[in-house]
């Protein structure tokens, strides 16, 4: 977290350095993560146009449905295979596949939450990785879409 004083007024700005998801079924963390991307909410609006007595037309906003982005997970691939086996449960038609969990924003010392999203009803969409290329001295990459039905900032 940083720390900026404009005036009298002191804002504390999240740095996205440290971060991992915990999951509730299997209880698990995942770590090692170097990007997160999908934390968004968007409410549909329903519109109403109405015509008063007067013959004067408005149009009315109203807020709708709240639709989730699906969750984008990214981190360097290695011989833990936690990503590609939640996948593989799914391919194979295990039943208990959706989870509950939390994404987790530490500070910069890696010790303390300062920032908490929880998610509802999650399941993996898709697992990647990246290009195999002899010419490359990239690490190589896994990525892993999630689906949820609810997010929601808790800290």
């Amino acid at each position: 977290m940083t720390n900026v004083n404009i005036g009298d007024v002191k804002d504390k700005f999240l740095v996205a350095s440290w971060f991992h998801i915990e999951l509730d079924n299997p209880k698990s963390t995942i770590k090692g993560l170097s990007d997160v991307g999908g934390l968004n909410v968007e409410v549909e609006v329903v519109t109403v146009d109405m015509v008063d007595a007067g013959g004067v037309h408005t149009t009315l906003k109203r807020p709708s449905t709240s639709k989730y982005s699906e969750l984008s997970l990214k981190r360097p691939m290695s011989a833990e295979k936690s990503l590609y086996t939640w996948v593989k449960k799914i391919r194979d038609g295990d039943a208990a596949y959706r989870t509950n969990g939390a994404i987790q924003l530490y500070d910069i010392t890696n010790t303390a939450p300062i920032g908490i999203w929880t998610f509802q009803n999650a399941w993996p969409s898709k697992w990647s990785a990246s290009d195999l290329d002899v010419g490359s001295n990239d690490p190589m990459m896994e990525e892993l879409t999630i689906v949820i039905e609810l997010l929601q900032r808790t800290k």
